[in-house]
């Protein structure tokens, strides 16, 4: 997987190239540098989901559908144990996010039901199609979160949420957006997301090239500005939301929806209905990544902390489905109790 030079700009994180190779944009050098990744096997696909060199749970399920339509044809593959094989490779990648497991299971129901010459062929539309679904959903979810944000409103978000995380326009950061073009008055606080500063490095950058006004704070200031009336909500995006509406994302999540209501300010959770895992009852049944502990000890390659000191760097958190005041998908605006809103919205009775 080696770098290349940035071969042109665009709102999504990942697209494939005319050779068919993969071209992921590589989050870990932004905001500093603009290096694209020619993945050209489903292993370098992998490699850089689980390097975090792309993230965010849709960007991450559209990675996965790309690299196993990749893997499928670089491979030859043709029998459902090949196929089968690639994707467990595939979803070892990362545990938590869902998403990287229901474009899987929409890879391997098109391998199924495709048979002959076109299978190839048939696997390359239907990556394209999760890659143009997600980009809509998130219009959609845009469109439904934005009447929730009151005029004027500072609005505190976590993590990154907007193109860099999706296909483009984003979930939670896809409501700011939208929200912002028929109310260009709202401001938004965005916290440095410790350990990997997708927050600092990657949510700033991105409200500073629409011109939405921004403010980064350090990731414990959030109570403090809450306190003193400077915030009126929060919103963030999910890695996987629970049948009872129980809500992983990235770590600190929790503590930001703690906050809000001692505060009484609304929490917010915007997600596409491919991050609904009905299977999963709760958030207990989430399984929580633990990542390298290099990335507490270090930033962006220099110690900050003596190197035998040990550590622990869960990736996400679980907030339960009482500290949410709504969950905004493409399909509408779901609220408390959420089991049946949510069983409701994914066609399930």
């Amino acid at each position: 997987m080696a770098p290349t030079s940035q071969p042109r700009q665009d709102v999504t994180p990942i697209y494939r190239a005319a050779d068919g190779t993969v071209m992921i944009l590589d989050q870990r050098l932004l905001p500093f540098e603009t290096v694209w990744l020619r993945c050209t096997t489903a292993e370098a696909v992998a490699v850089a989901v689980r390097d975090m060199a792309i993230r965010g749970a849709p960007a991450i399920g559209v990675a996965a559908a790309y690299g196993l339509a990749l893997g499928a044809r670089d491979l030859r593959i043709t029998t459902a144990t090949a196929f089968d094989t690639l994707c467990d490779r595939m979803a070892a990648a990362r545990p938590t996010a869902v998403n990287l497991f229901w474009a899987i299971a929409r890879m391997k129901s098109r391998f199924a039901n495709q048979a002959g010459p076109d299978l190839h062929l048939a696997l390359d539309l239907e990556a394209q199609a999760i890659r143009d679904e997600d980009l809509a959903m998130n219009h959609a979810i845009g469109a439904h979160g934005a009447p929730l944000i009151p005029k004027g409103s500072r609005i505190l978000t976590h993590c990154n949420t907007g193109s860099l995380a999706t296909a483009g326009w984003g979930t939670a950061l896809g409501v700011i957006r939208s929200a912002h073009a028929a109310d260009p008055t709202l401001t938004v606080v965005v916290d440095e997301t410790r350990p990997y500063l997708q927050g600092a490095r990657l949510t700033a950058w991105e409200l500073l090239q629409d011109r939405i006004p921004v403010t980064l704070i350090p990731d414990s200031a959030a109570g403090y500005l809450m306190r003193s009336g400077q915030l009126d909500l929060a919103i963030v995006g999910a890695d996987r939301i629970a049948a009872n509406g129980d809500t992983a994302n990235k770590i600190g999540t929790y503590t930001v929806a703690v906050l809000c209501a001692r505060h009484g300010l609304p929490f917010y959770v915007a997600a596409p209905t491919s991050t609904i895992d009905l299977a999963t009852a709760s958030g207990d049944q989430i399984p929580i990544e633990e990542r390298p502990a290099d990335e507490v000890r270090t930033v962006f390659g220099r110690p900050v902390a003596p190197p035998e000191v040990p550590v622990q760097n869960p990736s996400f958190d679980v907030t339960p489905s009482e500290l949410i005041t709504a969950i905004i998908t493409e399909r509408g605006v779901i609220r408390p109790p959420f089991g049946p809103g949510l069983a409701a919205i994914m066609g399930v009775s």
